[in-house]
Formats: C-alpha cells, structure tokens, sequence
C-alpha cells in the first residue's frame, strides 16, 4: 500500500509541474499579447516556443472536443481541471492522504 502511496505522490508532483508550465505559458503570453515584452524578446520567445511544443499534444485534444470560442482558449482551463480531478480520485482510491 505505501507503493500506491509513492506512485500517487509522483503524479501530484507531475500534475503541478503541468499546471505550472500552463500558468508559465499563460503569462507569457499575455505580456506579448499587451505589449509589456517584445516579441522578438529571443530568451521568451525562446521559452514560451518551448512551453507550447511541450503542452500543444495534451492541449490539441482538448481543443478538438471544445466548441470554438474565438479569441478565448479554454483548453488550459480544461486540462488543469481534469488533473486536479484526477489527483483527487487517485487520492481517494489510494487512501494517500
């Protein structure tokens, strides 16, 4: 049982790593949205290329299933939501906490 235990330990701390990488990629993308960082900011751009070819094949399911909203990315949103779920049930099952 405290193999469960670890195992379920490890996937919190992947899912908050994910969830960090999403809320990274969300800043920076709202600074080159507004103007605050330049674009051709190369350390960013550089950064937040990397964010997105890490998250996009996670993200680009979700996407297909959400209806078009314009502007508005929800599919962030989404995938957080569904980790915490996750974590949670996995919690549950395993009696980690």
């Amino acid at each position: 049982m405290q193999g469960l235990a670890v195992l379920v330990d490890i996937l919190v701390m992947i899912t908050n790593v994910l969830v960090m990488l999403i809320i990274v990629q969300f800043v920076i993308g709202l600074l080159f949205a507004f103007n605050v960082v330049s674009a051709s900011n190369e350390f960013l751009r550089q950064v937040y290329d990397a964010i997105n070819r890490l998250l996009e094949p996670v993200l680009r399911p979700i996407r297909n299933i959400l209806p078009a909203t314009g502007a508005i990315d929800f599919s962030p949103l989404v995938l957080i939501l569904g980790l915490q779920i996750l974590i949670r049930v996995l919690i549950g099952l395993a009696g980690a906490y």
